[in-house]
């Protein structure tokens, strides 16, 4: 996998994590506008999408509840997704910014929602202790009475009774079992956010110093551009996205290269246009000598 690959793949973990942690406004409008949004950046069409994102978190983004873990999730991943868009158009310092602000919002939800969800499961596990006492404490006498032959119309009462009791002690203990479990895949997606934002952020700021390093070793950004400009256009086993990503990354760097516009298009699929043949002026024919 190239270095640029590897940290696409790694933004797009980001988004890979909001699969479903609830119902909430963010969290539904995510889900709403996610798939329509990775097809126009599979397109090429990053541009739209930084746009459409950056609206989103302006309108929404900002009155999320910190404590809501499901739209701060929404939030990161938005975010994830926003960055992606800017690495996609070749703005990465953008893309830098907006996982700066993911691996924020990641930290504060992970902060906020450990001790919320770490009540709510000592909660279930006082239940668990409850509900298994309470079973083990009629198991006995329910054991006694479907041992014993001809039972009375009391003792048939009474049996009928802890077996319910017996059923609904194993549902609620179910229930809470179940709820351990989801505490338990909550934490752990929240903390890969965290993660994987952290990675983000460090990988990239990486990068971006590289390049610094790469501009003044060729001697300034043009020379830079032109060598780079030759080897993204002659190494067609990089995929196609790796590619226009940074061929719009050199549009970025060098705006001046006439170029880049002609290698971003043909990524695009564009058929260059053909400027149109100016018409010939028409020459005046000379008149014919009068006869005399």
């Amino acid at each position: 996998m190239t270095r640029f690959g590897f940290f696409l793949a790694c933004a797009l973990t980001l988004a890979a994590g909001t699969a479903s942690l609830g119902a909430q406004s963010l969290t539904d409008r995510f889900k709403e506008v996610r798939g329509p949004w990775e097809l126009q950046l599979e397109r090429g069409d990053a541009p739209t999408v930084r746009k459409g994102v950056e609206a989103l978190l302006g309108r929404e983004g900002l009155a999320v509840n910190p404590s809501d873990y499901n739209d701060m999730h929404a939030l990161v991943a938005l975010r994830g997704l926003a960055a992606r868009a800017c690495m996609s158009e070749g703005s990465w310092e953008d893309a830098v910014a907006h996982f700066q602000k993911a691996q924020a919002a990641a930290e504060e939800n992970l902060s906020t929602a450990e001790p919320l969800l770490a009540k709510t499961r000592a909660e279930h596990e006082q239940k668990l202790k409850e509900f298994r006492e309470a079973m083990a404490k009629q198991a006995p006498r329910l054991r006694e009475l479907e041992e014993a032959p001809g039972l009375g119309a009391d003792q048939l009462r009474l049996k009928q009774q802890l077996k319910i009791f017996m059923d609904e002690q194993q549902a609620a203990i179910a229930h809470s079992e179940r709820a351990l479990k989801d505490i338990e895949a909550i934490l752990l997606r929240l903390r890969q956010a965290k993660g994987s934002t952290t990675k983000a952020v460090s990988d990239w700021q990486t990068f971006l110093a590289a390049e610094k390093a790469e501009v003044t070793e060729a001697g300034g950004l043009t020379k830079y551009v032109a060598e780079k400009y030759e080897q993204v256009k002659a190494d067609d086993a990089r995929p196609k996205q790796d590619r226009l990503a940074y061929a719009r990354r050199l549009q970025k760097l060098d705006p001046a290269n006439k170029e880049i516009p002609r290698l971003v298009n043909g990524l695009l699929g564009k058929t260059e246009e053909q400027e149109p043949e100016k018409p010939k002026k028409k020459t005046k024919k000379k008149a014919a000598p009068k006869a005399q």
